[in-house]
């Protein structure tokens, strides 16, 4: 019987093979389709001086099947995105869009006037400017440097 030399780092190399092989670009939509967890609309934020812009990816999605609440740290929002096509429909092959309800919390970086918010609904971006709570806009205060020194 030969004695083989036991190594921790040859186990550590597979099990990470196993988890890159889990979340590779081709296992990745089955895997929640499978399981049946739906996927939430992309964000994207952008700070500015004034105001904060929030753009959601939500396509295919009407208007009325979107709720968006928003406090003065964060925004709320969940929908429902409906199927077109007739449940059971036997001329579909393969079909990775997502339907159901789904939800998501953005939390925001800083505080906002949340009762001036405006939004705008096209090609399937939503887009919110949150205005920046006056406290939180970056304000230029002068120092008084004649009493140092």
């Amino acid at each position: 019987m030969t004695v083989v030399r036991w190594n921790p780092w040859q186990e550590i190399n597979t099990l990470q093979r196993q988890i890159n092989h889990l979340f590779d670009e081709d296992m990745l939509p089955s895997a929640f389709v499978e399981k049946g967890l739906s996927r939430v609309p992309a964000a994207e934020l952008q700070d500015t001086e004034n105001a904060i812009h929030l753009k959601l990816e939500l396509p295919g999605i009407e208007v009325k099947d979107l709720d968006v609440q928003v406090t003065e740290k964060a925004v709320y929002i969940s929908g429902e995105r409906k199927s077109a096509t007739k449940t059971g429909n036997k001329d579909i092959i393969k079909s990775e869009f997502q339907y159901g309800k789904f939800e998501r919390v953005i939390p925001l970086p800083t505080r906002i006037q949340n009762t001036n918010i405006t939004a705008d609904y096209k090609d399937g971006i939503l887009h919110l400017t949150l205005p920046k709570a006056e406290e939180e806009k970056n304000k230029v205060v002068k120092v008084n440097l004649a009493s140092v020194g």
